[in-house]
């Protein structure tokens, strides 16, 4: 069993994803699931947009939204490359933990594995907050007649961040103990805004 997936997610199809989703290897795990949601909520995103774009009716939002149109996508391609270093980072960490306490190798490579599991999905948990902003901002801007799917930008966004801080939570207690309190804190700030930001977005597009 490989701990590591042999492919990108960016380059498998849907079914191929899901298929290595349903198996039984570790990797694409719920980091994968994180990366994906937060890349489909950056990408519908993106698709309100485009159809506003060139509309007389917003032509005043016109070089707003192409800014956050690129940054969009640039979300949606960094989301999935997040989910191939969440991978790696549970292979890494994996492999020490195989390995006796007393190892060698455990000993001097394990703050560093821990922190590489730790920081991808972190990083997700920012974008996450980058990208709803950005459709919160999108509510006021763009066509109201796909504001429906606005809201699911901002379901799937505030999915993809909690699934990002359940692999965040679950490796916290491998830190050292006094780096334990910042991230759990940190990790928590950033729930608390996708929440805020998903509630107000709901609420503009109902």
């Amino acid at each position: 069993m490989s701990d590591t997936p042999s492919q990108s997610i960016s380059t498998q199809t849907v079914a191929g994803y899901l298929d290595a989703l349903n198996s039984g290897s570790p990797t694409p795990g719920g980091g994968a699931v994180a990366g994906t949601n937060g890349a489909t909520a950056a990408a519908i995103a993106g698709m309100v947009v485009h159809f506003t774009l060139g509309k007389k009716k917003y032509a005043e939002f016109e070089s707003e939204n192409q800014s956050r149109l690129s940054r969009l996508t640039d979300a949606q391609s960094k989301f999935l490359s997040l989910a191939d270093d969440d991978a790696a980072g549970y292979g890494t960490l994996n492999a020490l933990w195989s390995l006796p306490e007393s190892d060698p190798a455990r000993q001097s490579g394990w703050d560093d594995a821990v922190a590489g599991a730790i920081a991808p999905p972190t990083s997700m948990l920012a974008l996450c907050v980058e990208v709803l902003t950005i459709v919160q901002e999108l509510t006021g801007t763009t066509n109201r007649m796909l504001r429906s799917d606005l809201e699911v930008a901002a379901i799937t966004g505030k999915s993809a961040a909690h699934c990002a801080a359940c692999n965040i939570r679950i490796n916290i207690p491998l830190l050292p103990e006094s780096a334990q309190p910042k991230a759990t804190a940190s990790m928590d700030d950033m729930l608390a805004e996708v929440d805020q930001l998903h509630n107000s977005i709901a609420k503009a597009c109902r």
